[in-house]
């Protein structure tokens, strides 16, 4: 496995676009109004789940009319691979989320580990109500039956990249929600 910027962009030229920059930010804006009427004007914080979730987090935040605390946790089962393993904790959150509205936000829900994880951190911590907001869910039959609350699009049980989700690092920033050509997942 080469992780080079020239094996990403080989990628990136060969991949299929599943989802273009215009129809993302569609989406994100579907998001951002679904999550103000979850809300309902009430305050929460906002978890983005690192890296993945920073550039959803980023287009998505500005448009909630909520009042919202930021912070950011870093728990990652990929660590630049295209396989998942066990889950390494990078970062917890460092605002208290007792008794508080916890928004938290991933850009992909795969299989559902990770974000399960975060989600039973966050109950742990005492979190009085926890609304899970994803930009993507993949389908396929290899999840541990954890559902986010918000989804914004499917996407199909294929190695996906773009608005935040990466190929072994690289291509986060791709405009768009694109695909690996030829790669099930």
């Amino acid at each position: 496995m080469t992780n080079t910027a020239a094996e990403a962009l080989a990628v990136y030229r060969e991949a299929d676009c599943l989802f273009d920059n215009a129809q993302v930010e569609r989406i994100i804006a579907d998001l951002a109004a679904r999550l103000d009427q979850e809300l309902a004007g009430r305050e929460a914080t906002a978890l983005c789940v690192m890296t993945g979730a920073v550039i959803f987090a980023g287009k998505l935040l500005p448009q909630v009319q909520s009042p919202l605390l930021l912070d950011y946790v870093h728990a990652t089962r990929y660590r630049g691979t295209t396989r998942g393993g066990d889950l390494a904790w990078l970062k917890a959150n460092e605002l208290p989320i007792q008794g508080r509205i916890v928004v938290l936000i991933d850009d992909i829900l795969d299989e559902g580990y990770t974000l399960e994880a975060i989600a039973r951190h966050c109950l742990e911590q005492g979190a009085e109500r926890l609304i899970t907001l994803v930009l993507a869910e993949k389908r396929h039959d290899r999840s541990c039956g954890f559902k986010a609350d918000l989804v914004g699009l499917e996407v199909p049980d294929r190695y996906v990249f773009g608005y935040g989700m990466d190929y072994k690092g690289y291509l986060r920033n791709a405009p768009g929600i694109y695909a690996v050509s030829g790669a099930p997942s």
